[in-house]
């Protein structure tokens, strides 16, 4: 968990256009959420999605529920599709779109998935590494988490080698209940 408490000075100097640059760390994760503008403090890594269409959009509809920042890593030749795919999927969030942190061509574009697409669609060529960041949704227009939802995050959680009261804990901030009903929901009642 990464507490940031410049999150409302990065706001404001990203709304006004100053150059907000992260220092190198040790994980691209990491200086793209600290430069996010979006909130640190829960968040989800799910790596690259998948390459296909179909999965992409199921991944995606998976983790639709989580009430936290999520962060992808994506490829420049797959960067559109998953923007529109992000954009129809989980609707109108805010987006950070991070490329080639910490190196000469280190560029930030924040806006939703749909504007941060066309600019990206108007360049001749899109290079780069990308960590993309996309907000939580708005919990007064979101409905309560599927159970099986709430499994999937938890045995994700497991694969990264958390201890299973961990993932569950874990699974319940991220999917945004009570830790009493993710452990209901695990127990099958």
């Amino acid at each position: 968990m990464v507490s940031d408490p410049g999150l409302a000075l990065i706001r404001r100097a990203a709304e006004r256009g100053v150059a907000v640059v992260p220092v190198p760390g040790p994980s691209a994760v990491i200086a793209a959420l600290s430069v996010s503008g979006l909130a640190a403090d829960s968040f989800y890594f799910a790596g690259f999605l998948p390459p296909k269409r179909m999965q992409r959009r199921q991944a995606l509809e998976r983790l639709k529920p989580l009430e936290c920042t999520l962060v992808f890593y994506e490829a420049p030749h797959r960067i559109l599709d998953t923007l529109s795919d992000i954009g129809e999927i989980l609707g109108d969030r805010p987006v950070a779109l991070a490329r080639e942190l910490t190196k000469i061509h280190e560029e930030f574009l924040r806006g939703t998935a749909a504007s941060v697409r066309a600019e990206l669609a108007s360049r001749p060529a899109i290079r780069g590494e990308f960590t993309l960041l996309v907000g939580a949704g708005s919990r007064s227009r979101r409905t309560a988490p599927d159970p099986s939802a709430i499994r999937a995050v938890v045995e994700e959680f497991e694969r990264q080698g958390m201890p299973k009261m961990e993932a569950v804990k874990a699974a319940a901030r991220a999917c945004g209940v009570s830790k009493r009903e993710a452990y209901r929901i695990i127990a099958g009642r």
